[in-house]
């Protein structure tokens, strides 16, 4: 059985729809590992209660960015994992690790990329006055939420919307489509050409 590692720094809620997918069956793949940078991230009781190993790599304990993504990138190679998966991960990885896992590493976004990528992208719907935001996940490349999309879900925006209000409507979402995309690439049946992603 194919494996897969989770990276997460807060709450682990998308982290939760995997392991939920995994014991309903709906996921056919093991999780090998939870990495995260913050050491009070509750995702790590969430590992812990599905008995998910956990590595920490407490950001704040390293002199510089660059010494941190150095035992990230050793800590990822360790796991042996065949896919990554960013849930919630507030962290850009840098070049070296893109190139390390090419097209093996998948994000969950709230927004529909390419609109609103990067930080608050619920805010940014609602200033920009959309109708309809949503979800994408899609592969990482060394931009920022620039990679090719995978899956995404629509989402209406409410005249009465608040940025939590859609962010929890949105977040309904992302629980699903995350786990499809994930068994979608355990199932290798995602095919990559250019900027598109074919579902065979």
């Amino acid at each position: 059985m194919k494996g897969f590692a989770v990276m997460a720094s807060g709450r682990g809620s998308n982290f939760q729809a995997l392991i939920d997918a995994m014991k309903e069956g709906t996921l056919p793949a093991c999780c090998l590992r939870l990495i995260t940078d913050n050491p009070s991230a509750y995702a790590i009781e969430r590992a812990e209660k599905a008995g998910i190993p956990v590595t920490v790599l407490d950001y704040a304990s390293y002199p510089d960015r660059s010494a941190y993504e150095q035992a990230l990138l050793r800590e990822m190679r360790a796991t042996g994992a065949d896919l990554f998966v960013l849930a919630g991960y507030m962290r850009i990885l840098d070049r070296e690790i893109v190139e390390a896992f090419p097209r093996r590493i998948l994000n969950i976004h709230p927004a529909l990329l390419p609109s609103f990528p990067g930080l608050h992208a619920q805010r940014q719907a609602l200033e920009h006055g959309v109708r309809v935001s949503g979800c994408s996940v899609h592969l990482v490349d060394s931009g920022t939420d620039t990679g090719p999309i995978i899956l995404q879900r629509c989402v209406r925006v409410e005249q009465d919307d608040t940025e939590e209000s859609l962010a929890d409507r949105i977040l309904e979402e992302e629980h699903r489509i995350l786990p499809e995309a994930v068994r979608l690439f355990m199932e290798g049946r995602l095919n990559v050409q250019g900027r598109r992603v074919r579902i065979r």
